[in-house]
């Protein structure tokens, strides 16, 4: 029994880390730097976060950011990938994946909306092959931890990673605040477990600003993260502080009236 419990608590707090660093990596890389060009990280450190990305998601950053792309293009509206409010929140919970893989099937998805991330040589090599990158990072946590402790963690992860990430979609468009003039809400619970991501209305209002946290008390994993990679000359801003969207001035420029 004891082997059981140490066996289940090395899986959890395995599944914990990787979770919390492949949240990382899709914030901060695939979000905020790559989607919005929020901010640019030296190319050491862009590697780096491809190389989590790939063996902790196996997601194609390209894939990643021309559907993300699209969804700000046609936020909650007719073309929108995962739109809760076209959909139903529950339907994006579910199939959140489902819907991701639908928007890939259009030919047309990655030249319209992430032609400029051209593949180079690490993608050719390495990063473009995902599923070999998801398979080698199982691989490693059963060699590390053991084959059926490993497989355990892998699969807790995985399984809190895609419902952290439907969430995000599903319910940051349905439940919670809005203290912006837009379909998307605000969750700090779910901000905590996404590395800022729950703060969803305030990306909306200011998609362009690395910075998802507006107000006091808000808190944001991910920015904590950028904030030291400026610190350490890693990353440049491209905003300073948060830039408003035109929409979201006028809203809040009527309520301080």
């Amino acid at each position: 029994m004891d082997t059981i419990l140490t066996s289940l608590l090395a899986a959890v707090i395995a599944a914990a880390i990787v979770t919390t660093l492949a949240n990382t990596g899709t914030t901060v890389y695939l979000h905020r730097a790559l989607s919005h060009r929020a901010l640019t990280v030296r190319p050491a450190v862009a590697w780096v976060f491809r190389l989590v990305i790939w063996l902790t998601t196996g997601i194609k950053p390209k894939e990643w950011v021309a559907v993300h792309r699209k969804h700000h293009a046609y936020t909650d509206e007719e073309g929108d990938p995962h739109s809760p409010v076209l959909l139903g929140w529950w339907t994006v919970q579910k199939m959140n994946v489902a819907l991701y893989r639908k928007a890939l099937s259009d030919p047309s998805l990655i030249s319209k909306y992430a032609r400029d991330l051209p593949d180079d040589k690490w993608d050719r090599w390495f990063f473009g092959h995902n599923k070999t990158g998801l398979g080698l990072g199982i691989v490693i946590l059963m060699v590390v931890l053991g084959p059926w402790t490993g497989l355990l963690a892998a699969f807790i992860h995985a399984n809190v990673y895609l419902a952290g990430n439907a969430a995000v979609n599903a319910l940051g468009h349905h439940f919670g605040k809005r203290p912006y003039p837009n379909e998307a809400t605000n969750l700090q619970w779910l901000a905590f477990f996404t590395m800022g991501e729950g703060l969803h209305n305030n990306h909306h209002a200011a998609p362009s600003s690395p910075r998802l946290s507006h107000q006091r008390g808000q808190i944001d994993f991910g920015w904590w993260v950028i904030r030291t990679l400026k610190a350490t000359r890693l990353a440049t801003l491209r905003f300073s502080d948060v830039r408003l969207t035109s929409k979201a001035q006028s809203a809040s420029g009527a309520t301080a009236n």
